[in-house]
Protein backbone atom coordinates (compact mmCIF):
# COMPACT_ATOMS: atom_id res chain seq x y z
CA UNK A 1 0.00 0.00 0.00
CA UNK A 2 0.92 3.86 -1.07
CA UNK A 3 2.81 5.87 1.81
CA UNK A 4 0.87 9.04 2.23
CA UNK A 5 1.49 12.91 3.97
CA UNK A 6 -0.71 13.96 6.71
CA UNK A 7 -1.27 17.21 8.52
CA UNK A 8 -0.78 16.35 11.91
CA UNK A 9 -3.27 18.22 14.43
CA UNK A 10 -3.05 17.75 18.53
CA UNK A 11 -4.58 20.55 20.13
CA UNK A 12 -5.60 24.53 19.80
CA UNK A 13 -2.43 26.84 19.09
CA UNK A 14 0.05 23.62 18.17
CA UNK A 15 1.34 24.06 14.46
CA UNK A 16 0.26 20.94 12.60
CA UNK A 17 3.14 18.71 11.91
CA UNK A 18 3.48 16.75 8.34
CA UNK A 19 4.04 13.11 9.10
CA UNK A 20 3.95 9.94 6.50
CA UNK A 21 1.87 7.22 7.69
CA UNK A 22 0.62 3.84 5.57
CA UNK A 23 -2.60 3.78 4.23
CA UNK A 24 -5.24 1.11 4.95
CA UNK A 25 -5.09 -2.10 3.75
CA UNK A 26 -8.55 -1.86 1.15
CA UNK A 27 -10.64 -4.47 2.17
CA UNK A 28 -13.70 -6.25 -0.18
CA UNK A 29 -16.14 -3.30 -1.48
CA UNK A 30 -13.28 -0.36 -0.50
CA UNK A 31 -12.03 2.15 -2.12
CA UNK A 32 -8.58 3.88 -1.61
CA UNK A 33 -8.70 7.92 -2.42
CA UNK A 34 -6.49 10.10 -3.22
CA UNK A 35 -7.07 13.47 -2.17
CA UNK A 36 -6.80 16.47 -4.49
CA UNK A 37 -8.01 19.52 -3.18
CA UNK A 38 -9.42 20.03 1.48
CA UNK A 39 -11.14 23.42 1.64
CA UNK A 40 -10.75 25.00 5.25
CA UNK A 41 -14.19 25.28 6.45
CA UNK A 42 -15.66 27.87 9.36
CA UNK A 43 -15.76 24.43 11.73
CA UNK A 44 -11.88 24.02 10.96
CA UNK A 45 -10.52 27.24 12.30
CA UNK A 46 -13.39 26.57 14.94
CA UNK A 47 -11.14 23.62 16.08
CA UNK A 48 -7.80 25.56 15.33
CA UNK A 49 -8.78 28.68 17.40
CA UNK A 50 -9.74 26.26 20.06
CA UNK A 51 -14.06 27.99 19.97
CA UNK A 52 -16.33 25.97 22.24
CA UNK A 53 -16.88 25.30 25.58
CA UNK A 54 -15.69 22.38 26.05
CA UNK A 55 -11.83 21.70 24.82
CA UNK A 56 -11.05 18.04 24.06
CA UNK A 57 -7.72 16.37 25.67
CA UNK A 58 -4.91 16.57 22.70
CA UNK A 59 -5.21 14.04 20.51
CA UNK A 60 -2.66 13.19 17.36
CA UNK A 61 -5.79 13.33 15.00
CA UNK A 62 -6.54 14.35 11.37
CA UNK A 63 -8.73 16.69 10.13
CA UNK A 64 -10.76 18.33 7.09
CA UNK A 65 -13.63 17.26 5.83
CA UNK A 66 -14.52 19.35 3.06
CA UNK A 67 -12.69 17.57 0.34
CA UNK A 68 -12.09 15.71 -2.76
CA UNK A 69 -10.55 13.38 -4.51
CA UNK A 70 -9.89 10.31 -7.48
CA UNK A 71 -10.36 7.14 -7.40
CA UNK A 72 -6.53 5.33 -6.80
CA UNK A 73 -7.46 1.74 -5.92
CA UNK A 74 -10.73 -0.15 -6.32
CA UNK A 75 -11.32 -3.42 -4.61
CA UNK A 76 -12.47 -6.35 -6.18
CA UNK A 77 -15.94 -6.36 -7.60
CA UNK A 78 -15.78 -2.70 -7.03
CA UNK A 79 -16.34 -0.84 -10.60
CA UNK A 80 -19.36 1.50 -10.24
CA UNK A 81 -20.46 4.15 -8.06
CA UNK A 82 -23.48 4.08 -5.93
CA UNK A 83 -25.89 5.04 -8.76
CA UNK A 84 -23.84 1.74 -10.89
CA UNK A 85 -22.34 4.42 -13.66
CA UNK A 86 -18.99 2.59 -14.41
CA UNK A 87 -16.06 3.71 -12.22
CA UNK A 88 -12.68 3.15 -13.11
CA UNK A 89 -8.89 4.31 -11.25
CA UNK A 90 -8.19 8.15 -11.85
CA UNK A 91 -12.42 9.03 -12.04
CA UNK A 92 -13.03 11.99 -9.67
CA UNK A 93 -15.63 11.29 -7.23
CA UNK A 94 -17.19 13.36 -4.29
CA UNK A 95 -18.48 11.66 -1.30
CA UNK A 96 -20.20 12.08 2.46
CA UNK A 97 -17.33 12.81 5.18
CA UNK A 98 -18.85 10.68 7.60
CA UNK A 99 -19.90 6.84 7.61
CA UNK A 100 -23.07 6.16 8.28
CA UNK A 101 -23.05 2.48 9.75
CA UNK A 102 -26.37 0.85 8.04
CA UNK A 103 -26.85 -1.66 10.65
CA UNK A 104 -29.05 0.22 13.29
CA UNK A 105 -32.58 1.49 14.16
CA UNK A 106 -32.15 4.97 12.15
CA UNK A 107 -30.61 3.36 9.51
CA UNK A 108 -32.77 1.00 8.29
CA UNK A 109 -35.45 3.57 8.54
CA UNK A 110 -33.24 5.79 5.72
CA UNK A 111 -32.13 8.51 8.69
CA UNK A 112 -28.19 8.18 7.93
CA UNK A 113 -27.69 11.67 8.82
CA UNK A 114 -29.11 10.30 12.18
CA UNK A 115 -26.99 7.46 12.22
CA UNK A 116 -25.38 7.08 16.34
CA UNK A 117 -22.94 5.54 14.95
CA UNK A 118 -22.02 7.55 11.68
CA UNK A 119 -18.23 8.49 12.84
CA UNK A 120 -16.16 10.18 11.12
CA UNK A 121 -12.85 8.31 11.00
CA UNK A 122 -10.34 11.00 11.55
CA UNK A 123 -11.43 11.85 14.84
CA UNK A 124 -10.79 8.31 16.25
CA UNK A 125 -6.91 9.65 16.53
CA UNK A 126 -3.63 8.01 14.64
CA UNK A 127 -3.50 5.02 17.44
CA UNK A 128 -6.76 3.91 15.74
CA UNK A 129 -7.39 1.85 12.44
CA UNK A 130 -7.68 3.66 10.03
CA UNK A 131 -5.04 5.95 10.93
CA UNK A 132 -3.93 7.57 7.23
CA UNK A 133 -7.85 9.05 7.01
CA UNK A 134 -8.64 12.84 6.46
CA UNK A 135 -9.41 15.54 4.26
CA UNK A 136 -6.02 17.28 5.23
CA UNK A 137 -3.84 13.89 3.53
CA UNK A 138 -2.87 12.27 0.31
CA UNK A 139 -5.35 9.85 0.91
CA UNK A 140 -9.01 8.86 1.97
CA UNK A 141 -10.09 5.67 2.69
CA UNK A 142 -13.90 4.64 1.93
CA UNK A 143 -14.84 1.55 3.65
CA UNK A 144 -17.29 -1.00 2.16
CA UNK A 145 -20.78 0.04 1.77
CA UNK A 146 -19.60 3.54 1.72
CA UNK A 147 -21.16 5.99 -0.65
CA UNK A 148 -19.64 7.43 -3.77
CA UNK A 149 -20.50 9.71 -6.63
CA UNK A 150 -18.76 10.48 -9.81
CA UNK A 151 -17.93 13.73 -10.73
CA UNK A 152 -20.44 15.37 -13.44
CA UNK A 153 -17.69 16.19 -16.70
CA UNK A 154 -18.87 19.51 -16.62
CA UNK A 155 -18.07 20.69 -13.38
CA UNK A 156 -14.31 22.18 -12.60
CA UNK A 157 -12.83 20.29 -9.91
CA UNK A 158 -12.61 23.31 -7.99
CA UNK A 159 -16.64 23.17 -7.75
CA UNK A 160 -16.24 19.49 -6.05
CA UNK A 161 -14.57 20.14 -2.42
CA UNK A 162 -17.63 21.97 -0.97
CA UNK A 163 -20.30 19.43 -2.13
CA UNK A 164 -19.51 17.10 0.64
CA UNK A 165 -19.98 20.25 3.45
CA UNK A 166 -21.34 23.32 3.23
CA UNK A 167 -23.59 22.57 -0.07
CA UNK A 168 -24.99 19.39 1.02
CA UNK A 169 -25.32 20.53 4.40
CA UNK A 170 -27.69 23.31 3.38
CA UNK A 171 -29.20 21.48 0.58
CA UNK A 172 -30.41 19.09 2.91
CA UNK A 173 -31.63 21.33 5.71
CA UNK A 174 -33.95 22.88 3.29
CA UNK A 175 -35.59 19.92 1.83
CA UNK A 176 -35.64 18.60 5.92
CA UNK A 177 -37.60 22.14 6.14
CA UNK A 178 -40.19 21.06 3.66
CA UNK A 179 -39.42 24.72 1.49
CA UNK A 180 -42.65 25.15 0.13
CA UNK A 181 -42.80 27.13 -3.50
CA UNK A 182 -43.24 30.95 -2.76
CA UNK A 183 -41.71 30.45 0.71
CA UNK A 184 -40.30 33.62 2.34
CA UNK A 185 -36.74 32.34 3.52
CA UNK A 186 -34.29 34.22 5.61
CA UNK A 187 -30.54 33.38 5.45
CA UNK A 188 -28.68 34.46 8.70
CA UNK A 189 -24.84 34.44 7.47
CA UNK A 190 -23.29 34.93 3.88
CA UNK A 191 -20.48 32.76 4.32
CA UNK A 192 -19.92 29.62 2.41
CA UNK A 193 -23.07 28.05 3.22
CA UNK A 194 -25.26 30.68 3.82
CA UNK A 195 -24.45 31.98 -0.15
CA UNK A 196 -25.32 28.18 -1.10
CA UNK A 197 -28.32 28.54 0.96
CA UNK A 198 -29.11 31.43 -0.75
CA UNK A 199 -28.69 30.01 -4.33
CA UNK A 200 -30.59 27.06 -2.85
CA UNK A 201 -33.45 28.90 -1.43
CA UNK A 202 -33.78 31.09 -5.13
CA UNK A 203 -33.68 27.64 -7.21
CA UNK A 204 -36.26 25.96 -5.15
CA UNK A 205 -38.63 29.27 -6.25
CA UNK A 206 -39.09 31.01 -2.74
CA UNK A 207 -40.74 34.30 -2.80
CA UNK A 208 -38.09 36.13 -1.25
CA UNK A 209 -34.63 35.51 -0.15
CA UNK A 210 -33.24 37.75 2.26
CA UNK A 211 -29.76 37.86 3.54
CA UNK A 212 -28.13 38.92 6.59
CA UNK A 213 -24.27 39.53 7.04
CA UNK A 214 -21.85 42.12 8.16
CA UNK A 215 -19.78 42.26 5.01
CA UNK A 216 -20.50 44.18 2.16
CA UNK A 217 -18.85 42.18 -0.67
CA UNK A 218 -20.59 38.76 0.79
CA UNK A 219 -24.20 40.76 0.77
CA UNK A 220 -22.85 41.55 -3.09
CA UNK A 221 -22.27 38.02 -3.64
CA UNK A 222 -25.45 36.96 -2.75
CA UNK A 223 -27.64 39.31 -4.52
CA UNK A 224 -25.43 37.20 -7.85
CA UNK A 225 -26.58 34.22 -6.56
CA UNK A 226 -30.35 34.71 -6.14
CA UNK A 227 -30.94 36.96 -2.89
CA UNK A 228 -34.03 39.42 -3.50
CA UNK A 229 -33.01 42.12 -0.70
CA UNK A 230 -30.27 41.64 1.99
CA UNK A 231 -30.26 42.99 5.61
CA UNK A 232 -26.64 44.87 6.72
CA UNK A 233 -25.61 44.63 10.24
CA UNK A 234 -23.62 47.86 9.20
CA UNK A 235 -27.06 49.70 8.67
CA UNK A 236 -28.71 47.83 11.23
CA UNK A 237 -26.52 47.19 14.30
CA UNK A 238 -28.83 46.12 16.52
CA UNK A 239 -30.85 42.63 16.44
CA UNK A 240 -33.98 44.43 17.36
CA UNK A 241 -33.14 46.56 13.89
CA UNK A 242 -32.65 43.48 12.33
CA UNK A 243 -35.44 41.92 12.99
CA UNK A 244 -38.31 44.63 12.70
CA UNK A 245 -36.42 45.31 9.09
CA UNK A 246 -37.20 41.67 8.45
CA UNK A 247 -40.88 42.22 9.70
CA UNK A 248 -40.86 45.04 7.09
CA UNK A 249 -39.82 43.12 4.39
CA UNK A 250 -42.34 40.57 4.89
CA UNK A 251 -44.97 42.92 5.38
CA UNK A 252 -45.20 42.31 9.26
CA UNK A 253 -45.36 38.49 8.76
CA UNK A 254 -42.15 37.19 9.39
CA UNK A 255 -40.24 34.55 7.66
CA UNK A 256 -41.85 31.05 6.54
CA UNK A 257 -38.24 29.61 6.89
CA UNK A 258 -35.00 31.14 8.84
CA UNK A 259 -31.83 29.18 8.52
CA UNK A 260 -28.78 29.58 10.39
CA UNK A 261 -25.47 29.97 9.11
CA UNK A 262 -23.28 32.23 11.30
CA UNK A 263 -21.92 29.35 13.75
CA UNK A 264 -22.58 31.71 17.22
CA UNK A 265 -25.15 31.06 19.77
CA UNK A 266 -26.59 34.74 19.72
CA UNK A 267 -27.84 34.63 16.31
CA UNK A 268 -29.99 31.41 17.38
CA UNK A 269 -31.85 34.59 19.65
CA UNK A 270 -32.28 36.61 17.22
CA UNK A 271 -33.38 34.62 14.27
CA UNK A 272 -36.01 33.04 16.24
CA UNK A 273 -37.65 36.15 16.18
CA UNK A 274 -37.98 36.89 12.81
CA UNK A 275 -39.59 33.18 12.00
CA UNK A 276 -43.76 33.75 11.35
CA UNK A 277 -46.00 32.37 13.61
CA UNK A 278 -46.34 28.70 12.93
CA UNK A 279 -43.14 29.17 10.71
CA UNK A 280 -39.97 26.48 11.04
CA UNK A 281 -36.54 27.39 12.09
CA UNK A 282 -33.44 25.32 10.45
CA UNK A 283 -30.28 25.60 12.76
CA UNK A 284 -27.09 24.17 11.17
CA UNK A 285 -24.27 26.71 12.07
CA UNK A 286 -23.89 26.57 15.58
CA UNK A 287 -22.07 23.00 16.05
CA UNK A 288 -18.89 24.42 18.42
CA UNK A 289 -20.38 25.38 21.66
CA UNK A 290 -22.25 28.32 23.12
CA UNK A 291 -25.11 28.39 25.08
CA UNK A 292 -27.96 31.11 24.99
CA UNK A 293 -31.29 31.22 26.71
CA UNK A 294 -34.75 32.50 26.54
CA UNK A 295 -38.38 32.10 28.04
CA UNK A 296 -39.56 28.99 25.97
CA UNK A 297 -43.04 31.23 25.11
CA UNK A 298 -40.73 32.57 22.36
CA UNK A 299 -41.24 28.85 21.08
CA UNK A 300 -44.58 27.41 22.02
CA UNK A 301 -46.34 30.87 21.94
CA UNK A 302 -45.25 30.73 18.27
CA UNK A 303 -45.46 27.39 16.99
CA UNK A 304 -41.66 27.35 16.05
CA UNK A 305 -40.96 24.37 14.46
CA UNK A 306 -36.98 24.48 15.49
CA UNK A 307 -34.63 22.12 13.32
CA UNK A 308 -31.57 21.28 14.34
CA UNK A 309 -29.43 19.43 11.41
CA UNK A 310 -26.10 17.68 11.05
CA UNK A 311 -25.07 15.43 8.39
CA UNK A 312 -27.07 14.33 5.38
CA UNK A 313 -28.46 11.86 4.02
CA UNK A 314 -26.06 10.21 1.11
CA UNK A 315 -28.49 10.78 -1.65
CA UNK A 316 -28.33 14.78 -1.27
CA UNK A 317 -24.63 14.53 -2.42
CA UNK A 318 -25.46 13.33 -5.89
CA UNK A 319 -28.40 16.53 -5.93
CA UNK A 320 -25.67 18.59 -5.41
CA UNK A 321 -23.43 17.68 -8.48
CA UNK A 322 -26.50 17.76 -10.32
CA UNK A 323 -27.30 21.66 -8.61
CA UNK A 324 -24.21 22.51 -9.73
CA UNK A 325 -24.05 21.39 -13.32
CA UNK A 326 -27.51 23.31 -13.50
CA UNK A 327 -26.92 26.63 -11.94
CA UNK A 328 -22.72 26.78 -13.21
CA UNK A 329 -23.86 28.99 -15.97
CA UNK A 330 -26.08 31.59 -14.07
CA UNK A 331 -24.71 31.62 -10.50
CA UNK A 332 -21.19 32.89 -9.75
CA UNK A 333 -20.78 29.68 -7.31
CA UNK A 334 -19.02 26.48 -8.84
CA UNK A 335 -15.56 28.17 -8.69
CA UNK A 336 -15.46 28.98 -5.37
CA UNK A 337 -11.80 28.16 -4.46
CA UNK A 338 -9.04 31.56 -5.06
CA UNK A 339 -6.13 30.35 -2.79
CA UNK A 340 -4.45 27.33 -2.86
CA UNK A 341 -1.86 26.08 -0.62
CA UNK A 342 0.24 22.56 -1.03
CA UNK A 343 -0.58 20.41 1.96
CA UNK A 344 3.26 21.42 3.41
CA UNK A 345 2.04 24.55 4.17
CA UNK A 346 -0.90 24.31 6.09
CA UNK A 347 0.20 26.38 9.35
CA UNK A 348 0.17 29.35 6.68
CA UNK A 349 -2.95 28.67 4.76
CA UNK A 350 -4.52 28.56 8.07
CA UNK A 351 -3.54 31.90 8.94
CA UNK A 352 -4.33 33.41 5.42
CA UNK A 353 -8.18 31.88 6.12
CA UNK A 354 -8.38 33.36 9.35
CA UNK A 355 -7.56 36.84 8.46
CA UNK A 356 -8.84 36.74 5.21
CA UNK A 357 -12.23 35.94 6.55
CA UNK A 358 -11.86 38.63 9.17
CA UNK A 359 -10.74 41.06 6.36
CA UNK A 360 -14.00 40.26 4.44
CA UNK A 361 -13.02 38.05 2.01
CA UNK A 362 -15.51 36.79 -0.46
CA UNK A 363 -17.01 33.57 0.66
CA UNK A 364 -16.14 32.86 -3.11
CA UNK A 365 -12.85 33.43 -2.42
CA UNK A 366 -12.01 29.77 -0.01
CA UNK A 367 -8.66 28.69 0.60
CA UNK A 368 -7.56 25.13 0.09
CA UNK A 369 -4.90 22.66 0.07
CA UNK A 370 -3.41 20.89 -2.76
CA UNK A 371 -2.13 17.70 -2.28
Amino acid sequence: MPIGKVAVFTASGVPFEIEELPTPEIESGGILVKNTHAVICGSDLHGWRGDGDEKPPPKRRLTGHEFTGVVHSLSRGVDTDSLRRPLKEGDRIAFPFFNPCNRCYWCIRGEHHACPHRGRANHQGLDAYPYCDGGMADYYYLPPGHYAFKVPDELPTDAVPPVNCALSQVLFGLERAKMDFGDTVVIQGAGGLGIFATAIAAEKSASKVIVIDGQQPRLDLAMKCGATDTVSMVDYPTAESRVERVRELTHGVGADIVVEVVGVAAATLEGLDMVRFNGKYVDIGNISGGSIEFAARKIINNQTQWQGLMHYNPWIVEAALQFLVRTKDRMPIANVISHKYPLEEINDAFEFAEWHGREGGSPANRVALTM
